[in-house]
């Protein structure tokens, strides 16, 4: 069912006042979607996976349950991470690449090596 044009008059009234009041929150309004939460839970499961493992090698060398605690967190990163997978879907996924297409995936992700890249360059090769 449709809005009517009064109700559309009101709605846009709401979002200029809260454009006014709080950018900020409307900026984060407008670029959050439904499957912006999945996805950044799946880079947090990914980071969890890998720190499991890298507590998990060197716990080994301490003692077989420390390393096993570290098993247990990658276990429960990668439930963490299947779950949201589920969540995001196909559609999610195809959502969320398609906004990150033309190398602001690297922002979203994090473009350390961008970064990288620019804080040891030589002032010679800025030019």
């Amino acid at each position: 069912m449709p809005l009517s044009e009064d109700e559309r008059r009101i709605l846009n009234e709401i979002e200029d006042h809260l454009y006014e009041s709080d950018p900020a929150l409307a900026r984060e309004v407008a670029q959050t979607t439904i499957y912006t939460h999945a996805f950044r839970n799946l880079k947090w499961a990914t980071l969890a996976f890998l720190l499991g493992a890298v507590s998990m090698v060197v716990l080994l060398s301490v003692h077989y349950l420390l390393a096993f605690v570290g098993f247990a967190v990658m276990l429960v990163s990668v439930l963490w991470f299947e779950n949201n997978a589920r969540k995001l879907g196909r559609a999610g996924l195809q959502e969320m690449t398609e906004h990150y297409r033309g190398g602001t995936l690297r922002d979203a992700v994090g473009g350390a090596g961008a970064r990288l890249r620019q804080r040891f360059q030589r002032p010679d090769d800025r030019l």
